[in-house]
């Protein structure tokens, strides 16, 4: 286990590492530490992206995943000092949507601005019965800023989206999950454990496939329906020369689990 000052850093399973936002006295908020935390974590794991199949981003205490950007600490900022901080969150968000190993959140409590906008750059998303959403940022005199105006609407579309940064208003997890924002709502205590048992199956899948669907994915959202089939195409010539696209195919006939190396 690593523990940074604002993050705790596990691997609770095999090829699976666990990140905490660890600042439950204050819910989980964003200051500027967890920041430069969440950029150094995160960084780290595009740098090497085989070290992990897969990552579970959750929060401290069962109250909330993330209540957003403290506010306290930024009593008082100022102009330049606000953009300084601001550009850290903005770095950090870029790093996580950046990340090509599979990110599943586990929101077990409040999701608020910043904190709903982190959970947006996971993959998907698995919630706690009580937990609840919201982009308060226009109530504030800002707007979103680390990414809601744009994963927002690729969740929920973007009508339902602009109703919910424009209003403010929270939401439950029932309306995520029909909305199609949350994949899984849990009982609070089986939460984590449900997250971990479906990043157990996505690492027991072949990791050099499951990062290049990943991109595939991600990529295709941002192009014409010819030009990300194209770039699928090549995403997939990619595991045709894989030792484990060949482990694959002979556990099949074998009738047994393949083993993935990453190879």
């Amino acid at each position: 286990m690593t523990t940074l000052e604002t993050l705790k850093i596990e691997s609770p399973q095999e090829h699976t590492v666990l990140v905490t936002l660890n600042r439950p006295e204050v819910a989980n908020a964003m200051n500027t530490q967890m920041g430069l935390d969440l950029l150094a974590t995160f960084d780290g794991f595009c740098a090497a992206p085989a070290r992990q199949r897969c990552i579970v981003l959750t929060g401290a205490g069962p109250k909330a995943f993330c209540g957003g950007g403290d506010l306290k600490q930024r009593q008082g900022m100022t102009d330049e000092q606000w953009q300084d901080q601001h550009l850290i969150f903005e770095r950090a968000i870029r790093a996580m949507i950046d990340c090509p190993v599979p990110i599943i959140a586990a929101v077990n409590g409040a999701a608020y601005a910043g904190g709903l906008e982190i959970s947006l750059c996971a993959d998907f998303i698995y919630a706690a019965e009580h937990a609840r959403f919201a982009l308060t940022e226009v109530t504030l005199g800002i707007m979103p800023g680390a990414g809601g105006t744009q994963s927002l609407p690729r969740a929920v579309g973007a009508r339902r989206a602009k109703e919910i940064m424009l209003t403010g208003r929270p939401f439950s997890v029932q309306d995520a999950y029909d909305w199609g924002m949350v994949n899984r709502i849990c009982k609070a205590e089986t939460l984590l454990d449900e997250a971990l048992a479906t990043a157990a199956v996505i690492a027991a899948n072949a990791p050099i496939s499951t990062r290049q669907l990943k991109q595939s994915v991600n990529m295709g959202l941002n192009m014409d329906l010819r030009s990300g089939m194209m770039f699928e195409i090549e995403a997939y010539n990619r595991m045709v020369p894989t030792e484990d696209r060949r482990e694959g195919i002979r556990a099949f006939n074998e009738k047994r689990k393949p083993v993935y190396q990453g190879r």
